[in-house]
């Protein structure tokens, strides 16, 4: 029974006996009220919800890797860090489209374009051509206010893939250490970083 459900009972005057009955937790509800919170500061059906997520594939082993190829294009590796796949923005990639079903399609559906694209110019699928011939199909997309008409779907699909790598990336251990600020953590709190106090003039405060 709910809060609400027993406001109802008290208004309604009934007997003690049916107040008490009525307000008895169900065996239920007892059962969901003693499941183990298994991680701090999650609900268990959050936890078992992202293991059921992570447990099932939605991308097939080509488009896997594809999606692979164009985050490490968007995301290199560099001097000051790795490279997205580095960062396993493929990983976040696969979960988040079945995180957020609303990416699915579309991102499947530019996966098979930019394929296809590619056999038509190049007689190859995208992750097949070459660097010059996968950075040159890019080019093509990646520039919304440059791209010609019959890019555009290319286009569309590129936008998102770029988004969601950035995302990936910069939320991933590699990617917030190339930020060089992970603001504050949930349940601890260090304080002020000292250079921020000297900035504002409060060392002393």
């Amino acid at each position: 029974m709910n809060r609400r459900d027993s406001l109802k009972a008290i208004g309604l005057s009934v007997s003690t006996a049916v107040l008490l009955d009525a307000c008895k937790t169900t065996p239920d509800e007892k059962a969901e009220n003693k499941k183990p919170i298994t991680e701090l500061g999650r609900q268990t059906y959050e936890t078992e919800r992202e293991k059921k997520l992570q447990d099932e594939k939605f991308f097939t082993d080509h488009e896997l890797a594809t999606i692979t190829v164009l985050a490490d294009i968007i995301i290199p590796h560099d001097e000051h860090s790795g490279s997205a796949s580095d960062a396993k923005v493929t990983d976040f990639i696969e979960f988040i489209v079945k995180d957020e079903p609303e990416h699915a399609l579309p991102m499947r559906g530019g996966l098979r374009w930019l394929d296809v694209k590619c056999l038509n110019l190049y007689n190859n699928e995208f992750k097949s051509c070459t660097a010059k011939q996968q950075v040159d199909i890019i080019t093509q997309i990646a520039y919304p206010m440059q791209a010609k008409p019959d890019m555009l779907p290319g286009v569309t699909f590129f936008n998102k893939m770029r988004d969601l790598t950035a995302i990936g990336f910069f939320t991933s251990k590699i990617g917030i250490a190339d930020l060089g600020y992970k603001g504050n953590s949930p349940g601890k709190w260090e304080g002020v970083p000292a250079d921020v106090l000297k900035q504002y003039g409060l060392e002393g405060v």
